[in-house]
């Protein structure tokens, strides 16, 4: 479990800390996150992606010749975030952490059952020889086990940190 605290300087005063449990059902529920990523010269690359909660981690793909995997060659450090394009309502999570290439076949093919929960069933993988395959495509599947994650309530604004 993390510890979990308010930041009271960016959170109207009667606002409580969101739970890490609030937190987590956003990264579990959630049917897009976003991924920032950093190039070879610093500067940084944001793309949509679809993210998967499992075991303490989210879990992603890409294909190798994707912008984002070849930024990841160079550079591990992540910032995934998920939420809601709302001002007055909702829930928004910033996940920080360093993506590491998942090959185990037998955690891949739990992966690739919980990728079919996602967008009723659109996301169907096949895990072999240490990858996602999809017919001829075939993606590489990366873990973020958080380092930190930001939670921010909206409505009654909070800003919530939980440290790993």
């Amino acid at each position: 479990m993390p510890r979990t605290e308010l930041d009271a300087r960016f959170s109207d005063p009667d606002s409580v800390a969101t739970t890490w449990d609030q937190t987590r059902q956003v990264l579990e529920t959630a049917q897009l996150s976003w991924i920032v990523t950093v190039r070879g010269d610093g500067r940084p690359h944001m793309t949509p992606l679809v993210a998967v909660w499992m075991d303490g981690a989210l879990h992603f793909t890409t294909g190798e010749e994707e912008q984002k995997a070849v930024n990841l060659r160079g550079n591990p450090h992540v910032i995934l975030m998920t939420g809601c394009n709302t001002w007055d309502a909702g829930l928004d999570v910033v996940v920080e952490g360093d993506a590491i290439p998942v090959t185990d076949d037998q955690v891949l093919q739990r992966l690739a059952k919980a990728w079919t929960g996602k967008w009723d069933g659109q996301w169907q993988f096949e895990a072999r020889d240490g990858a996602f395959q999809q017919g001829d495509n075939i993606a590489q599947v990366f873990a973020v086990r958080p380092a930190k994650v930001l939670a921010f309530g909206k409505g009654q604004f909070s800003h919530t940190r939980h440290v790993f």
